[in-house]
């Protein structure tokens, strides 16, 4: 059964992410954990928003949509978000000894593909 919240509603990502940062906390001290941590909402923001809007445009490929086109993203003023920066490949990938370099390599790639991100 999953877990839930004080308010009975069931936890999704959260407790994931809750139970990440525990672990987090103990290695590393509050400066760098707040980076890290904040990399990590973002990536799962942008990629949940990225998601979404790839599952619209399967719906359109009939109608010339190509969910794999950048512009196609950057037209509505969502970004880009390469296979390897995908919160799908990384959550895959979790369990990996290489995740920390994995998450790395996501936020360069997303910074790589959406040139508003450079230097940020």
């Amino acid at each position: 059964m999953a877990s839930k919240n004080d308010l009975g509603v069931p936890l999704g990502f959260e407790q994931e992410l809750w139970q990440a940062a525990d672990a987090l906390r103990s290695n590393m001290d509050a400066a760098e954990y707040k980076h890290v941590v904040l990399g990590l909402i973002f990536l799962k923001y942008i990629s949940d928003a990225f998601e979404s809007y790839h599952a619209q445009l399967k719906e359109q490929v009939d109608e010339g949509a190509d969910p794999e086109d950048p512009d196609e993203y950057r037209a509505v003023n969502i970004f880009w978000v390469p296979k390897e920066a995908r919160w799908d490949y990384l959550r895959a990938n979790a369990k990996q000894p290489t995740i920390g370099q994995l998450v790395d390599a996501a936020m360069e790639a997303v910074e790589r593909n959406n040139p508003s991100l450079r230097g940020v």
